[in-house]
């Protein structure tokens, strides 16, 4: 693992830490792509029931490094790099966000300070987002005469109406938090992010893995989906799901009021 991220385990719940603090965790090559395989490898593990995404220092992520603008650049004018799809339907930049939307466990962002650009997208990519009172965030692609492109017009959309999504993009201005809860971009506001997204994410763990997944697949497929489609998703998930082992487990312990053991 490169030493732009970190992951760590405890109850079945990983931790994903940024630890570029000195820079404000800002994004340059080698953390996007630190970023995807942590998603990567952890979405492959099934002992991994929920996951915690957060930033080492003052900031969550201050968004693009300025300083390796020269690299990415040199990198993006390859020759169809913003085109090839590398990462399933993402190239390399989208995928840092659209890896936590398409992994199978939940994932809580734990944000505080900054989430600018590209690290605003990527809180996106999370189920849900959990900042601090003072945090600011922006869409800071306007003032770089580019557009937000790490699958910010996929999740954006998902969250906020469009005239709000146009505002920011078109003004790149900065807002807090409590705008960001009124807008969607932010699921609820704590003085203690990191601890409460842990906490979540803990309470999530002890839910039966394959409802857990099968509701979050859910819930992302359907989105953007009409009546009659999700009503048959909605009906193919709980098909898979009744009368299977965890399912079973979950009933079971909750007429004998204990813990249940759930399998992965």
């Amino acid at each position: 693992m490169s030493d732009r991220v970190r992951i760590t385990e405890e109850n079945q719940v990983a931790t994903v830490t940024l630890t570029r603090a000195d820079k404000r965790n800002a994004l340059d090559l080698e953390m996007i792509r630190a970023i995807v395989d942590a998603g990567e490898t952890l979405a492959a593990r099934k002992d991994i029931r929920a996951v915690v995404l957060a930033g080492d220092g003052p900031a969550f992520s201050a968004g693009l490094d300025l300083a390796a603008m020269p690299e990415i650049a040199q990198f993006a004018m390859q020759g169809g790099v913003f085109l090839e799809r590398t990462h399933g339907n993402s190239n390399l930049f989208q995928a840092a966000s659209m890896v936590w939307v398409e992994m199978p466990q939940p994932v809580i962002a734990a944000v505080h300070g900054y989430a600018f650009g590209g690290a605003f997208q990527i809180m996106l990519g999370a189920d849900m987002r959990i900042a601090a009172p003072e945090t600011r965030f922006s869409i800071m692609e306007g003032r770089w005469g580019i557009i937000p492109d790490m699958g910010g017009m996929v999740l954006m959309r998902r969250l906020a109406r469009g005239d709000v999504i146009r505002k920011l993009t078109y003004s790149a201005e900065q807002f807090e938090a409590d705008e960001a809860l009124d807008w969607g971009f932010v699921t609820e506001i704590s003085e203690t992010p990191l601890t409460r997204a842990q906490a979540l994410a803990n309470e999530i763990a002890q839910k039966s893995p394959d409802a857990i997944r099968a509701a979050k697949a859910l819930i992302r497929d359907t989105e953007l989906l009409g009546v009659k489609d999700t009503l048959i998703a909605e009906s193919r998930a709980q098909e898979g799901l009744m009368g299977k082992p965890n399912q079973m487990e979950a009933v079971v312990a909750g007429i004998q009021k204990r813990t249940p053991n759930f399998t992965d």
